[in-house]
């Protein structure tokens, strides 16, 4: 069976400090400027344990998160013992997972479903990197946010960017069952859009 292009579907979160900063209607005018539609969008307050099965539960995630931790140390010349007691990526990942966690029901949440022609990639590209500092003028993190795993890292928190979007078809798939579970996905076409 041929797929269509057109109703690819991916899923965004607009975190607490896109939220707080009022950026809410210019993240979906982005994605709306680039033919891309919202077929599904709530506002809600999140809870810790609907966070925490958001995030990946497996040792090599959170290693993963610790591992990225050393390598922004050993990038600034920092010794991670002084403020983690150990250089254990196991021992540091749950703890970064933790301040992740502790943000993202710091205030609340925009969660979308976002549908066009390979929303997946398009919205990733339209967010820019998820290192804010890393991110490109004209992206949404590049344009609205200049936070550093370091500054995060010395402040004991997670890196505030804004907004969360799928990376892979699968995971789309994933947080989209998750988060909206059997509320309505909306089909419609744009005006002036050919959408056949």
């Amino acid at each position: 069976m041929q797929k269509n292009f057109k109703e690819e579907k991916t899923y965004v979160m607009v975190k607490p400090d896109g939220v707080r900063k009022g950026l809410v209607g210019e993240i979906i005018k982005r994605f709306e400027q680039r033919d891309l539609k919202i077929v599904a969008i709530e506002m809600f307050q999140p809870t810790k344990e609907q966070i925490n099965e958001h995030y990946p539960k497996d040792e090599k995630w959170i290693t993963g998160l610790g591992e990225k931790t050393l390598k922004t140390y050993a990038k600034y010349d920092l010794d991670p013992i002084v403020d983690y007691g150990t250089d254990d990526p196991a021992k540091i990942g749950p703890e970064v997972r933790k301040w992740v966690v502790d943000y993202m029901v710091s205030a609340p949440l925009v969660r979308m479903v976002v549908q066009g022609v390979h929303a997946i990639d398009m919205v990733r590209k339209i967010c820019g990197p998820t290192l804010p500092y890393a991110a490109d003028m004209g992206t949404i993190r590049g344009d609205f946010s200049n936070d550093s795993p370091a500054l995060a890292n010395a402040e004991k928190r997670a890196v505030m960017n804004l907004v969360h979007a799928s990376e892979t078809p699968e995971e789309a798939e994933h947080e989209i069952k998750y988060w909206f579970g059997d509320k309505e996905i909306f089909s419609y076409n744009r005006f002036g859009v050919d959408e056949s």
